[in-house]
């Protein structure tokens, strides 16, 4: 007998159904035997109250609890999952006993089909050969002055023309979505770093680009997969090639496209030519694997372009909401700069900018682009604060939280205040970074951090000095704090729709 396709969609859909319900059960038996989630008291309360009502996003539901917790540690032990806002425990995973919390095969399997074997995704040889070789090329003169020529062209070219366009002719002020904004400058900045490929989405046009799209539709498809009860709900939808994991095969074959056909292209060309100054050429003289070569410049670009976007919407959203910071950072930069608008020309100028330098920092310790990380623990270990963690669980460390703890920052850990990171004569003072880990910290620490922090003090200038910018902020809208969408890294919902206005005609 011949099933039609009808009958095959609904023996698939029973298949799933009763994997998903033995799934539960197993779940409602562990928690029977349980009869608790979390080890701490707070967590016994507040677990079995929907969060959603009481605070606007999870990641400050798990500062909540994390903040009532004697040690700043909670266990979840429906989804083995230990987080923890303490920075001796960050410490000794990221770097006391790092080979103990890899990244894991857990994590690997969600971002694989994306990431492939980037650094981002693997632990191991294949991590340490490719920091070895991008610590080596990240830290040439020639390529730091490569990404700032980059960022400095696509600022003054084409992010200043953008915003100077929605002041309009006839209407003093117009309206933008800045989020969008940034992502479209990061990915145009990080394409042209790391390909050597002009997506051109910052045009005034604001056009689609296939890759920009196809880049965006992979990355959040892959953060979802970790929102599923269990992994074998997207491993099964994958092997149907449905719903979801459809969509994100189809975004990701367009990257391959795309990626591949650059490094062809690049090698028709010559590799060793010096207009060659991006990451792949770099890379390539050294890798000649086409599909590692495409994994390991995908890993620099969901670097960074999300999480440079992240971190500069964050910063409009503070500067919005604290406009005496901005008097203070132009007032510095009247100083240290001249009032020559245009005169940000090398990064030398941008060192003496401490009060900036401690408002980016300040913005990214309330609203860090990373909001959490997790690594997987090989065999079993017991954390500094007492917290026995059995092979195989999940240990989450939450920047996010962390920035907004009493016991790591004080009484006023909520409030944005850049002066906490300058000493009693203004000098810029760094933190703990285990304290402080949103690029990470110990072996694993962001490479690229310092180019980010040139990026991001860079636009802030050079928008601010030009532009009011001011947020069109929805009734009834929380102040306190924005609503986070899922995805790998922080992303606002909705937007953050804002009104551009020439700094000078309000202030004369």
């Amino acid at each position: 007998m011949e099933f039609s396709q009808t009958s095959w969609s609904i023996l698939i859909f029973l298949f799933i159904f009763i994997l998903f319900l033995f799934y539960l059960i197993r779940v409602l038996i562990n928690l029977l035997r349980k009869r608790v989630l979390c080890d701490c008291e707070i967590c016994q309360t507040y677990i079995s109250s929907s969060w959603v009502s009481q605070f606007p996003n999870l990641c400050d539901w798990y500062t909540h609890l994390l903040s009532k917790s004697p040690t700043q540690t909670i266990h979840l032990h429906v989804l083995e999952n230990i987080i923890t806002a303490n920075p001796t425990n960050v410490e000794y995973m990221l770097k006391t006993k790092f080979e103990n919390f890899p990244k894991g095969k857990p994590f690997s399997m969600i971002l694989g089909d994306l990431l492939g074997r980037g650094i981002f995704n693997v632990d191991g040889d294949l991590w340490k050969f490719q920091r070895k070789m991008a610590n080596l090329e990240l830290g040439r003169n020639s390529i730091r002055s490569y990404a700032f020529e980059v960022i400095h062209h696509e600022i003054q070219h084409r992010l200043i023309p953008l915003l100077d366009s929605f002041l309009g002719k006839e209407q003093h002020h117009g309206t933008l979505d800045l989020e969008d904004v940034f992502k479209r400058f990061s990915f145009d900045c990080i394409c042209k770093f790391s390909f050597g490929l002009d997506p051109k989405c910052l045009e005034i046009s604001l056009p689609l680009s296939k890759f920009s799209s196809s880049f965006d539709l992979a990355s959040n498809l892959s953060a979802k997969r970790a929102l599923h009860i269990s992994p074998i709900i997207w491993k099964i939808k994958k092997i149907l090639n449905m719903g979801s994991e459809k969509k994100l095969k189809k975004a990701i074959r367009n990257i391959n496209v795309l990626a591949k056909e650059m490094i062809r292209q690049k090698r028709k060309l010559g590799i060793h030519s010096p207009e060659h100054k991006d990451l792949l050429s770099k890379f390539m003289v050294t890798i000649n694997d086409e599909t590692y070569l495409r994994d390991i410049v995908i890993s620099f670009i969901l670097a960074g372009r999300d999480t440079v976007a992240s971190a500069l919407t964050s910063f409009f959203w503070h500067m919005a909401k604290n406009p005496h910071v901005q008097t203070f950072i132009l007032n510095e930069a009247d100083k240290i700069l001249g009032g020559n608008q245009d005169c940000i020309t090398s990064c030398d100028k941008l060192r003496d900018l401490h009060y900036l330098q401690a408002s980016v920092h300040e913005s990214m310790r309330l609203l860090p682009g990373i909001q959490f990380d997790s690594k997987f623990c090989l065999q079993d270990d017991v954390l500094p604060d007492g917290v026995f963690v059995k092979k195989g669980t999940r240990v989450t460390y939450h920047p996010y939280a962390m920035g907004r703890m009493e016991k790591i920052w004080g009484q006023d850990c909520l409030k944005f205040k850049p002066e906490r990171w300058l000493t009693e004569n203004g000098q810029f003072s760094q933190e703990n970074p285990f304290k402080y880990p949103v690029f990470q910290a110990g072996l694993r620490v962001c490479l690229g951090k310092e180019m980010a922090i040139i990026q991001l003090k860079t636009v802030a200038i050079s928008l601010l000095r030009r532009f009011r910018i001011e947020l069109v902020e929805e009734e009834g809208s929380s102040s306190s704090s924005p609503l986070f969408l899922p995805g790998l890294t922080a992303t606002f919902s909705g937007g953050l729709p804002v009104l551009v206005q020439e700094r000078w005609a309000k202030d004369e």
